[in-house]
């Protein structure tokens, strides 16, 4: 959906400056107001024809040449979509944050705080490393969500934040398997309990519940392991966390754990040795 929102103020702009340039006009030589559309629509066939850093430099010569006059907010949104178009996301959001200072009362201001989410949602690659882009972009289409619900770019926002959220969750469940493998317990405990806490809708918290019961296990909370089992088993029952769960309550559970414990034990001690 979102790409068809993307070019649908491009397809308004190419219409609106064909219908201009072919209006009736007799002139004896040009004006400014025809040399900036002719630069207008060279721009439009470059950004067409794939050229879009050419087109980019000449929107902002449209912008440039008639500050003030009706091509400028048009050219200067045509220029940070072009920036957009080449990947170059940083220019992008510049321009189009400029755009929404410099031209409030622009009636594609809610087009530019879309375009702006998306930049930083395309710079999304991998939740387990940075994280900017994926709180920028979550916090983008909250404002987008908030100030225009019944937009296509609500409904569009609507949909991406459940991408975010889940992707968000991956990232804390991805520390705290980090954390556990390490016997960080305390931190791990933390990064669950956001898990179940922030990001209970997401696919996420069912493995969140089972390693809160082998963390409080751990720290020797029973009580507390019991209650996180207990949650597990109510939600998620028929599920293999569940199954997980119950078995970290029984006998054998517990001597094969002390027992691989024992063994790390005697497997520092001969590394120690070798070292003396």
């Amino acid at each position: 959906m979102f790409k068809n929102l993307l070019i649908f103020i491009l397809s308004v702009f190419l219409l609106f400056s064909c219908a201009k340039k072919n209006e009736g006009k007799i002139v004896s030589e040009p004006t400014e107001e025809d040399e900036i559309l002719d630069i207008y629509t060279e721009a439009v066939e470059a950004l067409k024809d794939g050229d879009a850093f050419y087109a980019g430099q000449k929107f902002k010569e449209v912008e440039n040449l008639m500050p003030q006059g009706e091509w400028a907010s048009k050219a200067s949104l045509m220029a940070s979509y072009s920036d957009y178009s080449r990947n170059s996301y940083s220019s992008a959001i510049f321009g189009l944050e400029r755009h929404i200072n410099n031209y409030p009362a622009d009636k594609n201001i809610p087009y530019a705080h879309y375009l702006i989410a998306i930049c930083y949602y395309e710079q999304i690659l991998d939740e387990k490393k940075d994280l900017g882009p994926l709180i920028k972009a979550k916090e983008k289409f909250e404002f987008i969500i908030s100030t225009y619900p019944d937009t296509d770019y609500g409904t569009d926002a609507r949909y991406k934040m459940e991408l975010i959220i889940d992707q968000l969750a991956a990232k804390e469940m991805s520390i705290a398997r980090f954390y556990m493998k390490t016997e960080k317990w305390i931190p791990a405990l933390n990064r669950l309990k956001v898990v179940v806490q922030d990001y209970d809708t997401t696919v996420f918290v069912e493995e969140a519940l089972h390693r809160l019961v082998e963390v409080y296990y751990r720290l020797g909370l029973e009580e507390e392991a019991k209650q996180a089992a207990s949650i597990l088993g109510y939600n998620y029952k028929s599920g293999e966390w569940y199954k997980r769960s119950y078995k970290i309550f029984n006998k054998e559970y517990k001597s094969k754990k002390i027992k691989k414990k024992k063994e790390m034990g005697l497997i520092r001690k001969k590394i120690k040795s070798l070292f003396e």
